[in-house]
């Protein structure tokens, strides 16, 4: 073998060095033998246009554009295999060159059988002038990529295909190479084409930032996954709160103090003076404007990851956080809340009668003073983010437009603008920090209110579970490419499960929520507290009015 791949590299580097003869030129083009590129089996593979059209010499290679445009030169991975065997293991390494958007040219030409046509196809790809890499597939006598190492200046990966006949790849040719031959040896088709995308974004900054990107997604889903993986293990613990074991979900806070106190869907405030007030943050969990089910420890988790937000996010707007005496538990200062919720969205997705999508679905094109274009699909990213305020009525919430907040007289031009803004900022600086710990968020709602010094603050909550859509960002891409739903970390298989059986705007009465999806929810949760914070959760002692007023400052 060794001896065939040094006498074929002497004829590579004859071949090679001349200018083409006239016996090539009068050759037949490429159509008509076996070193066609395969149009017809999808093996051109192109993800982005090239910056001018592309000629094509007489071995079906596409010429880069003429220097005298100006326009850069796109890069190319010939993908050469010995057969068409080979072809299924060629298309997944176009297939994942795609997804770097870099273009893989496929040909079909034996080292063995037609080496003066490699040659000639080799010579034209040398002469265009384009960033490339080549990969080869072939195996037994591995005599492709050897003679292709020896023919090109560019690097070449040899990427030998699976063989029957020696019970799996077959090495020996492949590693065996004379002297002065140094092709790189990957025998995965994926770890052949991100090898070729490091090339070539060694030049190429574009290219190496998407190169960036999949390691990170790698890496974020082995984050998750261990993170998936240790929160399963909370899943006793859970049940017993659940079942009353240890301790018991606290579905009304019951405290006797304060001047004054009322009931939210999730949150029960009490006014402790003119200028504080302590929400306790329960288990309820809600939707649909309906409380749902009693979720263990999921008050803990939205109060203490909206104290982690609140504490993230202070440079953005003032907010209404004192301290954490309690983990249900946040003395907050008093404000006079604004009649609107500001909900803002990356992505059109959603189950409920507010939500973007099933207004979209319904055929409405302007939502909230929002002019939506045709041909949007569930779940897809939004150009930019969007602001979709709402209203706060107790009969339930309703969509309303920027304009229309003050042309109702629900706040003035000034207060609106400056709740907008922080709104935008707030989703922005929440979907970067949640983009590095391997998450989307997807859309949420900001509260505002002033207080008696008439500074406008952020209250109620912000970024928990409760109030935001998080997505894995590991597999929204792919998930999306296969037609499935994100995978989310939220409350949104719960509701969907409650649209599923039933109406839950109409029906009197609500079935119960399973005990394996409250279980799952507040899994979920604490999941997700530990990944947004980096921070153990802390399954402490049942959540009682006792121990809440024991927490108090006297």
């Amino acid at each position: 073998m060794a001896a065939f791949v040094a006498t074929g590299c002497a004829a590579a580097r004859a071949l090679v060095a001349p200018p083409p003869c006239a016996a090539l030129d009068a050759r037949p083009t490429a159509s008509a033998f076996a070193g066609t590129p395969l149009r017809s089996a999808r093996a051109v593979v192109v993800c982005a246009a090239a910056p001018a059209p592309a000629a094509h010499s007489g071995y079906g290679v596409a010429m880069a554009a003429d220097a005298a445009t100006g326009a850069a030169k796109e890069p190319v991975v010939p993908v050469l295999m010995g057969s068409k065997a080979d072809l299924p293991r060629c298309q997944k390494i176009a297939d994942e060159l795609a997804a770097f958007g870099i273009r893989a040219e496929l040909h079909i030409s034996s080292a063995h059988k037609t080496p003066e046509r490699l040659i000639a196809m080799v010579r034209a790809y040398e002469a265009d002038g384009r960033p490339k890499v080549y990969i080869a597939v072939a195996g037994r006598s591995n005599a492709l990529s050897g003679m292709l190492d020896c023919a090109v200046t560019s690097p070449v990966i040899s990427c030998p295909p699976y063989s029957d006949a020696f019970g799996g790849t077959d090495l020996y040719s492949s590693i065996r190479m004379p002297s002065g031959v140094a092709p790189a040896l990957v025998l995965d088709p994926s770890g052949a084409a991100l090898l070729a995308a490091k090339i070539l974004g060694v030049t190429n900054r574009g290219m190496a930032a998407k190169v960036g990107a999949l390691q990170k997604a790698n890496r974020d889903r082995l984050y998750f996954d261990d993170a998936d993986t240790q929160s399963r293990t909370y899943l006793p613990t859970i049940a017993e709160r659940r079942t009353g074991e240890n301790g018991s979900c606290m579905i009304e806070s019951n405290l006797d103090i304060g001047s004054n106190s009322r009931s939210g869907k999730v949150r029960d405030a009490y006014e402790l003076d003119d200028e504080t007030l302590l929400l306790v943050t329960t288990d309820r969990q809600s939707a649909f404007d309906r409380v749902l089910a009693a979720v263990p420890y999921k008050g803990q988790v939205l109060n203490l990851t909206s104290a982690y937000w609140f504490s993230v996010t202070e440079d953005i707007i003032p907010n209404h956080m004192l301290s954490v005496p309690h983990p249900n538990a946040l003395l907050a200062r008093k404000c006079d809340p604004f009649p609107v919720e500001f909900v803002v969205r990356g992505y059109i997705t959603g189950s409920t009668d507010t939500s973007l999508w099933k207004n979209y679905a319904a055929g409405s094109r302007d939502y909230c003073g929002l002019s939506l274009p045709e041909g949007l699909v569930k779940n897809q990213k939004l150009d930019a983010n969007v602001l979709t305020p709402t209203t706060k009525d107790d009969a339930g919430d309703r969509p309303i437009s920027p304009a229309e907040i003050v042309s109702l007289g629900l706040m003035s031009q000034a207060d609106a603008d400056t709740c907008a803004e922080a709104a935008l900022a707030l989703f922005a600086r929440g979907q970067a920090l949640a983009a590095e710990r391997g998450l989307i968020l997807v859309d949420t709602k900001y509260e505002f209110g002033r207080d008696s010094d008439g500074t406008i603050r952020l209250i109620d909550e912000i970024h928990t579970p409760d109030s935001s859509r998080y997505w894995v960002a590991a597999t929204y891409a792919a998930r999306m490419a296969a037609g499935k739903e994100p995978e989310n970390v939220d409350k949104e298989f719960l509701r969907l499960w409650f649209a599923d059986a039933c109406d839950p705007y109409k029906d009197e009465v609500l079935p119960e929520a399973p005990a394996d999806l409250v279980d799952e929810l507040s899994r979920r949760y604490v999941m997700l507290y530990e990944i947004i914070t980096g921070k153990p959760f802390e399954f402490g002692p049942s959540a009682d009015s006792k121990t809440v007023r024991a927490s108090l400052p006297q």
